[in-house]
C-alpha cells in the first residue's frame, strides 16, 4: 500500500464562493502513480468545505445563494458574541469539509456531471488550502 499527499492552495474572491478544483485533484492523483485506491479531499478549515456537483455557471450560483439564504450571515448567533461568522461555521459543519472518492485504473470514480468544489463560505480569503491523500496500489 501506497500513499502520497500534496497540499493545494486556493484564493478567494467572495464571502461564498464555489472552486472547482478538480483538476487540480486529478493532477495530483496522476502525480501519485496510484492506480486503485481511494482519495481523501479534504479542507482544513472550521468555515470551508467540499462537495461533489456540478460544474454549471447557474447551479454553482444557486448552491451560493442556498447557502447564504440557509445560512444568513445576519443570523442571531451565539458564536457572533465571540466573531462575527457563525453562518460559515454552521454552512461548514452541514456540508462537511471532507470527501473519500474511489480510484480504479488510475481514474477517479465520479458521475459525468460530478466536480470536486471547494466552498469558500467565510471570504475573502488570501489562502485556503485543501488536502489530497491518495492511498492504493
Amino acid at each position: 500500500m501506497k500513499v502520497f499527499v500534496k497540499e493545494l492552495k486556493y484564493a478567494s474572491r467572495r464571502q461564498v464562493e464555489v472552486i472547482d478544483i478538480t483538476s487540480d485533484v486529478e493532477e495530483v492523483v496522476n502525480e501519485s502513480g496510484i492506480r486503485n485506491g481511494f482519495i481523501i479531499v479534504f479542507a482544513p478549515h472550521a468555515t470551508a468545505a467540499v462537495i461533489l456537483n456540478e460544474n454549471e455557471s447557474g447551479l454553482l450560483k444557486d448552491i451560493e445563494d442556498k447557502i447564504l439564504e440557509l445560512f444568513p450571515r445576519s443570523g442571531n448567533y451565539r458564536h457572533n458574541l465571540i466573531d462575527d461568522n457563525a453562518n460559515s461555521h454552521l454552512a461548514s459543519a452541514f456540508l462537511g469539509q471532507g470527501k473519500v472518492i474511489p480510484l480504479i485504473n488510475g481514474s477517479l470514480v465520479r458521475g459525468t456531471w460530478q466536480n470536486i468544489l471547494l466552498v469558500e463560505l467565510d471570504g475573502p480569503r488570501a489562502i485556503r488550502r485543501v488536502i489530497v491523500e491518495v492511498i492504493g496500489e
